[in-house]
């Protein structure tokens, strides 16, 4: 179903649920210091945030310490806006040897009690297990 979009400048967003499927693996409330010259939420916020909702699988996946070695796919979709209960669901995609890739699906709640939801970003990113000596390690079978 497509909606105006209320506060945001975009003409249409499409109204979606959370999954029901999957847990967040981070939740978050952006505040006025986090906007932008326009009054959404800064794109590098929205970055940053992803960076870390996508460790935490590859973390636990990797049992031990994980660094971000590529930002594969990056898209926003909607604006983030001050006040949104943002929640962030990722899953690993992939395994290498050293290697771990995760998909990172980001949703806000708009007016937190009207409960509005859109989809407002999509990213896949690959870690890497590291060592004591930040030097790559294989990544234990699960």
């Amino acid at each position: 179903m497509n909606r105006p979009a209320g506060d945001t400048d975009a003409p249409f967003c499409e109204v979606v649920e959370l999954p029901k499927d999957k847990l967040p693996v981070l939740r978050i409330i952006p505040m006025p210091a986090d906007t932008n010259a326009h009054g959404t939420i800064f794109g590098g916020w929205v970055m940053a945030q992803v960076d870390l909702a996508g460790s935490v699988p590859a973390v636990k996946r990797a049992r031990g310490k994980c660094v971000t070695v590529s930002v594969n796919s990056f898209q926003f979709k909607q604006p983030v806006l001050v006040g949104d209960l943002v929640s962030f669901y990722a899953e690993v995609v992939k395994v290498g040897r050293t290697s771990i890739t995760v998909d990172v699906e980001v949703y806000s709640q708009r007016q937190r009690f009207g409960a509005e939801v859109v989809k407002v970003t999509e990213a896949q990113l690959t870690y890497v297990a590291i060592d004591d000596q930040r030097k790559p390690r294989i990544v234990p079978e699960e």
